[in-house]
């Protein structure tokens, strides 16, 4: 998942609270002028309402020291699996999908995320739009990581492949200069026995020599 997700998330987020507070000021404003209530704080609709919780989770998890974002992960699990509403489903879910933790599972938030969206009519509009978009994070993720998977391993089967090649050439070299030193041995030995046979003729010749030459 791209690192601008989070800022992309809250940007997108803000402006739907902003859409939903102007909605609320200008339902507010049909009556007319004729008389002023006094401004009540400005109710959010469900669909922002849920929003909102929903990025505050993910930001909480984001500021949060590696330990207490194992234990919020872990407290979201446990809402799921006791209460298994969908809101704390899907909040487990977008938890598990929040890259840049060590609770971060794109495998596990893409299958609860899949389930979710299965059954769209018990989402809001909102959720459903927030669950889409982990999902195809989670699966960019997933593509990304079994890429790299495959970068990995055709680099080591390339890299052993080269080791072999050496190991070859380096056997072939060593093989090669055995039997250089071999064919030079026995060339040697062959020039020793030559050598001894010339001393030995011309050591018979001398005798042979000498013994005519006695009177």
């Amino acid at each position: 998942m791209r690192t601008s997700t989070p800022a992309a998330l809250r940007a997108c987020f803000a402006l739907l609270l902003a859409i939903a507070v102007a909605g609320c000021e200008t339902v507010g404003g049909l009556g007319g002028a004729r008389e002023r209530a006094p401004a009540a704080p400005p109710r959010l609709p469900p669909d922002a309402e849920a929003s909102r919780q929903y990025l505050e989770t993910l930001d909480q998890l984001l500021a949060a020291t590696p330990a207490r974002q194992a234990e919020l992960v872990q407290a979201a699990r446990l809402a799921a699996e006791n209460s298994p509403t969908t809101m704390n489903r899907l909040r487990h879910a977008l938890l598990l999908g929040l890259p840049g933790h060590g609770a971060s599972d794109p495998v596990a938030a893409r299958r609860q995320l899949s389930e979710l969206l299965a059954r769209p009519e018990l989402l809001l509009p909102a959720e459903r739009a927030l669950a889409g978009a982990f999902l195809r994070s989670a699966e960019d993720r997933l593509v990304l990581a079994a890429e790299n998977r495959r970068l990995q391993q055709e680099a080591a089967t390339r890299e052993r492949e080269r080791a072999t090649a050496t190991n070859r050439r380096l056997q072939a070299e060593i093989d090669e200069n055995q039997r250089l030193r071999r064919a030079l041995d026995d060339a040697q030995k062959k020039l020793e026995a030559v050598s001894q046979l010339e001393r030995s003729i011309t050591e018979r010749g001398g005798t042979a020599t000498g013994t005519q030459g006695r009177p």
